[in-house]
């Protein structure tokens, strides 16, 4: 009997323990569930960070692009206008100077050289000095020609 009171008694102590083992192991298994998941949100929030970012970035990227695209454009315009105000003035000295007649008409710089004493614009100091032709805006310099 004694013998069979200390089995029930092993027995029992057994079970006992195999019950906290199995409750520590699915309290392990739920804590690397719950970390998990964790980790889960964290990455699903970096993940929408990241986009927000990426679509910001992309906006940025196509608002520099369009103004990228209007610069282009004014410079192509500033260009065209400064040329047509080097042919204004190449014109008009040619006009003013007999002896620009014998200049090749074929070399606009010629004219420009031969004649510069004659008819100045801007002044002389403003070829001269790069900031103050910059500092003239061009549509002060092409309503002067007129």
């Amino acid at each position: 009997m004694e013998l069979q009171a200390r089995m029930e008694l092993k027995r029992k102590r057994r079970m006992e323990s195999n019950r906290e083992s199995a409750k520590r192991s699915r309290q392990r298994k739920q804590q690397h569930l719950d970390d998990l998941n964790s980790q889960v949100d964290q990455l699903r929030t970096t993940k929408q960070q990241l986009i927000a970012a990426l679509n910001i970035t992309t906006q940025n990227y196509a608002a520099a692009e369009a103004q990228n695209s209007v610069l282009r454009t004014q410079m192509m315009e500033l260009e065209n206008r400064l040329s047509a105000l080097r042919d204004i003035i190449c014109f008009m000295n040619a006009n003013q100077v007999p002896a620009a007649a014998t200049i090749s008409a074929n070399n606009p710089s010629a004219i420009m050289s031969a004649t510069a004493n004659y008819y100045d614009p801007f002044g002389a100091s403003a070829w001269n000095s790069g900031m103050q032709m910059v500092q003239q805006p061009i549509d002060h310099l092409l309503y002067q020609c007129f």
